[in-house]
């Protein structure tokens, strides 16, 4: 039954925060053109034959009258027939003519460069980039779309073709509407050409926060969709699922999400029906009973996604034929399709109707998977886009919390989370592009990219890919699982073989682990715009070393990653990533290895690391809050903690949890939220985790803390200033962890060190015999490389190069080994971090 109430049905409500009429203020107008400046550094150009300018919002934007925005500072002026407009950041000239290169430019204050200057038409060459639609069988690299960001200090983005959204539009003109009395959206009346100018310099967060502020904010995600997905293109049974799931939970393999391919539904059709892909009727051969099925996954703490495939409608054999057949006016009994019609209102109640009945059963949320093009009977609506928006929409209705998973529309799609990019390929080469491709759709504020981690189809069984595959998805913004059919395709851990299988184990128990870390950095990106992954060149737009890592990211405040996505060289028994830490201390994350990055352009190398590990490194000062169950799979704020140290500097972190429940409207100041602050104070050595502020009755009122302090030597420990008996000291990662115990959540904790926390001294020694231990070469090179080192330190890099073995081949002929270069550039890396 349609629902035509926009307070039952969120689908027929305006967007939230939508206020698209500019200040005029600072508006410049002639009779076809109209310049608009929203901030010092953001310029709306028009040029309309018709006269006519668009006020409405569009696809992508939705606030041009940004309220809480300082007063913008215009100095406006005419200088030899010109229109000219200053701002402390961008110079403007414009001779009122249709827009031309010579007519219309604009130029970014300070950046000395040779293209700080955008004339009109001028080709983005040196631009960021954003991302792409899909990654649908990209074995490589693929064209991206235009971000906000260049080093030329500015960037365009066209909103020309952006259909519009009409309040309370009447449907009667055939345009379509989100619902009775809602919203509609319709083509443009009239062509213009409609242009966002970004000139932001280097400053390129304040572009992606402005963007967002012109777009409207990326949603905060509930927890569940933060830790381990299971995905699979697989004819599964309803028994055979939950026997897998069952022994995930065994195993301690924790997953919160269960993605649920396309043979949920009917799949093989009589031909006269056409293809399977659309369904959206239980094959029930499969699951006799679904809504337990589902039940039975809730009850094991899991949240459901079902796949569709919605182009074809819905057909004389599904479920739901009879009842959407006589809402759309069609005879039950001729057998006639319903198409597939967004463009009507009529099907588009009946579509969420049937959606609705099937979430009634248990599902959560649906994986759209739309791959059909871009076209409806619409001009310039893409299909895509508007089930992204429609889906989301309904997706919040009843006080739920709004999710979707679907592909990437263009700009503004971050509005509808969480992104699916595609089936990519089982190669080295597609997971090489995997960490570039998430870290740049930051530039146009995408940043919850789901991929498919392993690879789906094709390419060759290659454990150790497998294994890097799955470090990457731990530090992508999403991390799910997924394969196809083939039974030599599972992504389970126990098919692969040792160290590849506890590999797997120890990254998908990590992810769990980093839960309260992650939920936190989702909850800054809602509120303030700051992505949880950002290519380095962000905090670092001067350093000309920060472009050159393009597989190296932030990954949210505290951390710095750089996936392997290269094989391992069998010499050395270790693959390598190409890392630049910034000027500063580092640590390893895992090892508590200490970098020192003294020079003002930073620290290049190559990290090489084992099959077990990849590397992540700490700042100094940095702290990770994790929570110290990792095997299973709740989602509730935990009331044991770990706490994650890496001293060198004064850090901060601030935890924040809520209660699980959206919020009315989307408003994220409404919820009701609990802020712990943890603090580290080098100067005293005292750190201090603070008692809950905010609404106390959200996290335990017991909590039982372990803070591990990493890269440290041996330290005595007070906590609230009373000697610690429950510590301990693990020399193969530098920790010392100190069991605090359980503790009332309303009141402070404070660890104190009376002698001083101490950083540890690195175990060069210990490293290099291992590498040499571990390289698969003659023994004598072993032993002449040890020695050399032992003996010489750093200054036997050169005379490691002259090193050789003399020996004969199967054939009897002399032949001459030298020390490994990959072995030398190991060794190199433990010698130089400190």
């Amino acid at each position: 039954m349609s629902v035509s109430s926009a307070t039952q049905n969120p689908r027929k409500a305006f967007p939230e925060g939508a206020n698209p009429l500019m200040r005029q203020e600072y508006v410049m107008q002639g009779d076809r053109w109209r310049i608009a400046f929203i901030t010092d550094s953001l310029v709306r150009v028009e040029w309309s034959e018709s006269g006519i300018f668009e006020d409405h919002c569009t696809q992508m934007t939705l606030n041009r009258n940004f309220k809480e925005a300082t007063q913008i500072h215009i100095r406006q002026y005419e200088e030899d027939g010109y229109l000219v407009v200053d701002t402390p950041t961008i110079h403007l000239m414009y001779d009122r003519k249709p827009f031309t290169k010579e007519g219309l430019q604009i130029h970014v204050k300070g950046m000395n460069g040779f293209c700080d200057t955008w004339h009109y038409g001028d080709d983005q060459h040196a631009n960021l980039h954003g991302t792409a639609r899909t990654l649908d069988g990209v074995d490589g690299t693929t064209e991206l779309g235009v971000g906000l960001n260049s080093p030329d200090g500015w960037a365009i983005i066209d909103d020309s073709a952006s259909n519009v959204l009409v309040e309370n539009a009447n449907a009667a003109d055939g345009s379509l509407t989100d619902g009775v009395g809602g919203v509609a959206v319709q083509s443009r009346s009239h062509s213009e050409i409609d242009l966002y100018f970004f000139g932001y310099g280097h400053r390129y967060a304040e572009a992606v926060q402005d963007f967002y502020q012109l777009t409207g904010p990326t949603p905060l995600l509930p927890r569940f969709a933060l830790g381990n997905w299971w995905s699979r293109y697989y004819r599964y049974s309803a028994d055979e699922y939950i026997d897998l799931m069952d022994r995930f939970d065994r195993e301690g393999l924790p997953f919160t999400t269960s993605v649920i391919d396309m043979d949920w539904h009917l799949t093989e059709l009589d031909p006269s029906y056409g293809s399977g892909w659309t369904g959206y009727s239980w094959n029930t051969e499969l699951f006799p009973n679904p809504k337990h099925f589902l039940e039975q996954l809730h009850e094991r703490g899991l949240h459901i996604t079902l796949n569709v495939h919605p182009r074809d409608g819905v057909r004389a054999f599904e479920d739901a034929y009879q009842k959407m057949a006589k809402t759309l006016g069609i005879n039950p009994d001729s057998g006639e399709a319903v198409e597939f019609d967004l463009t009507n209102p009529k099907f588009v109640d009946a579509y969420f109707d049937m959606h609705h009945d099937l979430e009634d059963q248990g599902v959560d949320f649906w994986w759209i998977d739309w791959q059909q093009g871009g076209v409806t009977k619409q001009v310039g609506l893409d299909p895509l886009w508007m089930l992204n928006h429609l889906h989301y929409l309904d997706s919040a209705r009843e006080g739920r919390w709004p999710l979707t998973f679907s592909r990437y529309a263009g700009p503004g799609s971050h509005r509808y989370p969480v992104g699916f990019s595609g089936d990519t390929i089982v190669s080295w080469s597609s997971l090489r592009f995997q960490p570039y491709f998430t870290a740049t759709a930051s530039n146009i504020g995408y940043g919850w990219w789901s991929h498919d981690i392993g690879g789906h189809v094709s390419g060759i069984r290659d454990e150790e890919l497998e294994a890097r595959w799955y470090q990457l998805g731990v530090f992508s913004p999403i991390n799910r699982l997924h394969s196809s059919a083939s039974p030599f395709n599972g992504k389970e851990p126990w098919n692969f073989h040792e160290p590849v299988r506890s590999a797997m184990v120890d990254v998908l128990r990590l992810r769990q682990a980093l839960l309260p870390y992650l939920y936190t950095m989702n909850w800054r990106n809602a509120a303030e715009g700051k992505e949880l992954i950002e290519p380095m060149y962000w905090q670092y737009p001067e350093m000309g070393e920060a472009y050159n890592v393009p597989n190296e990211y932030f990954f949210g405040s505290e951390l710095i990653a750089a996936p392997i996505t290269e094989a391992m060289d069998k010499a050395s028994m270790r693959a390598k990533a190409k890392v630049w830490l910034p000027q500063g201390e580092w640590f390893d994350f895992f090892s508590g290895r200490r970098y020192h990055s003294d020079a003002k352009s930073g620290m290049n190398f190559y990290a090489w690391r084992g099959i077990e590990t990849l590397p992540l490194f700490a700042k100094a000062g940095g702290i990770v809050p994790m929570q110290s169950d990792c095997t299973s799979n709740s989602t509730e704020n935990p009331a044991a903690m770990d706490v994650l140290v890496f001293p060198g500097a004064d850090g901060s972190f601030t935890l924040r949890e809520d209660d699980g429940q959206y919020a009315p409207g989307g408003d994220i100041s409404r919820m009701h939220t609990a802020d712990t602050s943890i603090i580290f104070d080098s100067h005293s050595s005292t750190l201090t985790i603070s008692h809950v502020r905010g609404d106390e009755g959200i996290v335990p009122k017991q909590r039982t803390w372990t803070v591990v302090f990493r890269g440290v030597a041996r330290s005595t420990v007070l906590v609230d200033g009373v000697h610690s008996e429950h510590t301990s000291y693990d020399p193969d990662t530098l920790s010392l962890k100190v069991q605090v115990g359980v503790t009332e959540t309303d009141r402070d904790i404070v660890l104190s060190f009376p002698q001083g926390l101490h950083l540890a001294e690195n175990p060069i020694d210990n490293d290099l015999f291992n590498i040499c231990n571990d390289a698969q070469i003659a023994y004598s090179l072993k032993e002449g490389a040890n020695w050399a080192l032992e003996g010489s330190g750093i200054r036997a890099l050169t005379a490691l190069r002259t090193m050789s073995y003399e020996s004969k081949d199967d054939k009897g002929q002399a032949q001459t080994q030298y020390l490994p270069e990959s072995v030398i550039a190991a060794l190199e890396e433990v010698l130089l971090r400190s």
